[in-house]
C-alpha cells in the first residue's frame, strides 16, 4: 500500500491492543488471575520488558492521524517508559488491590513442564525464542505525531469492571487453574529438594 500511495499511507503497527472489550483474554488472564490472589505463577525474568496498548489511546490517536492527514510508518504500542513483567504485575496487584504472591518460575522450568507461552501465559516469550525486539519496539516517532498513553492502573481497572459485567466469556487465553497449581507444586518440589 505505501508503494502504491507513498504520501497517503497511514500504517500504525500496534502489537497487542488490550483493555475493555478485548475477547482474547491475553491481557484480561493477567488481570483477573491477580484479582483472584493467591500464589501466582509468574514466568521468567522479572525485568523482561512487555509492551502493549489500551484501545482507547490507539483509536483515539489514529483518529487524530487521520483527521490531521499523517501519514508514514508507526510503531503504536505503549507503555511510553519501558515496563518490565513485574512492574506489570505489581500494578496489577496495586490496582485490584490485591492479596496475590508472585512465585517466579524461570523458563527452562515452564517449558520442561510443556507450560505454552503467550496464549497460555500471556505476555511471556521466552528468550530462547529470540524475539526481544517483539515486546520492545521504538516509539518514538509515533509519541513525536502525539501518541500518549492512560495510567496503566485505569487501563488495568476498566478491564477488569468489564470482565465482570460479562456472563459467559470464553477464555482464549490463559493458563488453566489446575495445571497452574500443578506446576506450582512441581517448582515447590524442586525447590524443597534443592
Amino acid at each position: 500500500m505505501e508503494q502504491q500511495f507513498p504520501e497517503r499511507s497511514l500504517i500504525v503497527r500496534p502489537v497487542l491492543i488490550v483493555g475493555p472489550y478485548d475477547f482474547t483474554g491475553r491481557f484480561s488472564y493477567w488481570v483477573n488471575r491477580v484479582a483472584k490472589g493467591g500464589k501466582v505463577l509468574a514466568p521468567g525474568r522479572k525485568d523482561k520488558r512487555i509492551q502493549f496498548i489500551d484501545v482507547r489511546d490507539l483509536a483515539e490517536w489514529i483518529i487524530r492521524m487521520v483527521e490531521q492527514q499523517n501519514n508514514g510508518v508507526f510503531n503504536a504500542v505503549g507503555p511510553e517508559s519501558p515496563l518490565t513483567m513485574e512492574a506489570f504485575l505489581d500494578e496489577c496487584k496495586r490496582a485490584l488491590k490485591s492479596e496475590a504472591k508472585f512465585v517466579w518460575l524461570d523458563e527452562a522450568f515452564l517449558l520442561e513442564n510443556e507450560v505454552g507461552y503467550w496464549m497460555e501465559l500471556p505476555l511471556w516469550i521466552p528468550d530462547s525464542e529470540q524475539m526481544e525486539g517483539f515486546l520492545s519496539l521504538n516509539i518514538d516517532k509515533a509519541l513525536g505525531k502525539g501518541l500518549t498513553f492512560r495510567p496503566l492502573f485505569e487501563t488495568i481497572r476498566d478491564t477488569r469492571e468489564w470482565e465482570l459485567r460479562q456472563e459467559a466469556l470464553e477464555r482464549k487465553a490463559g493458563l488453566d487453574d489446575d495445571k497452574e497449581q500443578a506446576v506450582l507444586g512441581k517448582w515447590k518440589a524442586r525447590k524443597a529438594n534443592a
